[in-house]
């Protein structure tokens, strides 16, 4: 709670008191700022675990381990009783610090787990790992065409974009040798192999002993023709072939962008393809068919987000000419297809300039004018409504504010940029025209590169280093400055009260600061190793406004203060 009083209705003479309660974040914009929250302040916090209303000095950074390059991933994958940090390093990926790749991309990567294998991406790999084996995922082989041995009959299955082997099922009839594919100019560095079942029995023939083949034809020429099936209609003959396509892989290979929604992964980002989304099938990250894609809009506008929320993904778009950059997907059952996700454009013509997340069902993004969020569902209009406007003034000018990266850590949105991280909170808000967050601001002490949280712990890379954000007791800089004020009478001049004012805090060393009006700030006290209450005197005469600052080099905190001053005459132009 803020408050302030008076004694009697005539200003001259009258006691204001000022008392500070509950401490609501940072204001970095131009207007006035109420009493809750500070217009400068560094490293500081609300931690909700302490159930304190008041505020105090953020962890330290904690050493946990360093490696050679630059920390480009940081994932936790567990197997059994067994947790496996994965890092990614430069071009190496490694487990518990032992290398188990090389030949990664210089990009941050992205990585999810699915069936209990860990999957990752990084704009030139797509790798899978069981945590014994590492390999490119292997796409799974799709039967492409079923019928008769001419090859007329039906499509099956799409081809798989992260494998050119299809196999093709035919019917045998005993007297046919030559069975035509699907397609023509096949690949000829790959063995074609034939499998046929009879009853229980299957047999299996090798091209070159068992069968030949004419590559550019697409077909196969038996020896010796594949028998009836025991049963009527029965398609008994599966061959397996390759048909290599040219960047078709590499649609996926490319992509710096992925999204695990509706039992199915997305993926986006590929330079070549910049406003093209991909999914996989139902189940299966190795399985992408080319035809499962979809183009977000006519234009070419660069994708730079997608976000699943609720039954639906969304799909953000860098700002474009034609204004259509947001778009959504959601589940449709196709009487021919099955399930589909067809793309929709909402009537947000904002577009995003950075990256977005789902932060607690907020759909939120980034902007040129700050944080965004999308307010409305597939079901209804959407509308777009600000959340930022708190640290506008300070993230705006941040120089990499289009690469910044986000994370989700004890009910905080923290936006890293760099060393600088603006942490948006979850559970204070305020009515502005729009619902917005309240934030703080912290400062650390290098770059960071890329983040991840396990059990609760906020994990930092930079410097080649991992860290995480536990320490307690370290050296670290932190200050919170209370608003210019002026004590509800701007025309007087005002005197402090002499008895001094009070706070509540708890640190090993908090140093006191007081400026009036535009000069500097001067040093009241410094006061050590205080838990409870203390009392400050400051006596300043004839000021118009007056401003405090609580700071230390140790972790320390603030729950509230008073101050007093007494309303003079009016000030002199």
């Amino acid at each position: 709670m803020s408050s302030y009083s008076s004694s009697g209705g005539v200003p001259s003479g009258a006691l204001v008191t000022r008392k500070v309660d509950n401490f609501a974040g940072v204001d970095f914009s131009n207007s006035d700022t109420n009493l809750s929250r500070s217009p400068d302040s560094l490293n500081m916090w609300k931690n909700y675990k302490n159930n304190s209303a008041g505020i105090e000095t953020r962890p330290d950074m904690e050493l946990v381990e360093e490696y050679n390059n630059t920390i480009l991933g940081l994932f936790f994958y567990d197997i059994g009783n067994t947790t496996h940090k994965i890092v990614h390093s430069g071009t190496k990926l490694y487990d518990n610090g032992t290398e188990i790749f090389s030949g990664m991309n210089l990009i941050r990567s992205q990585a999810f787990i699915f069936n209990n294998i860990f999957y990752i991406k990084d704009g030139l790999n797509y790798l899978e790992y069981n945590g014994t084996e590492i390999k490119e995922v292997e796409g799974t082989i799709p039967t492409t065409t079923i019928g008769d041995p001419t090859g007329e009959g039906t499509t099956y299955q799409d081809v798989n974009l992260l494998t050119g082997l299809r196999k093709n099922l035919r019917i045998g009839d005993g007297v046919t040798t030559k069975f035509k594919l699907d397609t023509e100019n096949i690949d000829s560095d790959y063995p074609v192999t034939a499998k046929v079942t009879i009853g229980l029995d299957t047999l299996t023939y090798v091209q070159g002993k068992d069968l030949t083949v004419n590559v550019t034809e697409g077909s196969i020429t038996f020896n010796t023709a594949p028998a009836k099936p025991t049963t009527d209609g029965q398609h008994n003959v599966e061959i397996l072939f390759r048909k290599t396509i040219q960047g078709y892989r590499d649609r996926i290979n490319k992509c710096t962008m992925l999204a695990v929604f509706d039992n199915r992964v997305f993926f986006s980002g590929n330079q070549d393809y910049p406003n093209a989304i991909f999914h996989s099938s139902l189940e299966d990250p190795r399985y992408i068919s080319d035809l499962d894609y979809y183009n977000e809009g006519m234009d070419l506008a660069k994708v730079k987000a997608l976000i699943p929320s609720n039954n639906a993904l969304w799909v953000l778009k860098e700002p474009s000419q034609a204004n259509t950059t947001v778009f959504y997907h959601n589940p449709v059952v196709d009487s021919t297809y099955g399930k589909i996700y067809p793309s929709a454009h909402s009537s947000i013509t904002t577009g995003c300039v950075s990256t977005g997340i789902n932060f607690n069902d907020d759909i939120v993004f980034f902007s040129d004018r700050g944080m965004e969020a999308i307010s409305g569902n597939i079901t209804s209009e959407q509308l777009l409504a600000h959340r930022s406007s708190m640290v506008d003034g300070k993230l705006l000018k941040e120089s990499n504010y289009k690469n910044m990266m986000l994370e989700e850590w004890e009910g905080y949105l923290l936006v890293i940029i760099d060393n600088k991280v603006y942490l948006a909170d979850s559970r204070q808000k305020y009515q502005n025209i729009n619902v917005e967050y309240e934030w703080y601001y912290w400062e650390l002490s290098c770059n960071i590169t890329c983040t991840s949280v396990k059990n609760g712990v906020l994990y930092l890379c930079g410097n080649n280093k991992i860290y995480k954000l536990t320490k307690t007791n370290g050296e670290i800089s932190s200050y919170w400055t209370t608003k210019h004020d002026d004590f509800k009478y701007p025309e007087y001049q005002k005197t402090t009260n002499k008895r001094g004012g009070t706070a509540e805090v708890k640190g090993e060393s908090i140093k006191i600061e007081v400026k009036t009006d535009n000069n500097d700030f001067e040093e009241v006290n410094t006061y050590d190793n205080v838990k409870g209450y203390i009392v400050y005197r400051i006596k300043k005469k004839k000021w118009k406004r007056l401003q405090m600052k609580f700071s230390s080099t140790k972790p320390f905190g603030l729950s509230n203060y008073t101050l007093e001053s007494f309303v003079g005459g009016y000030v002199k132009r």
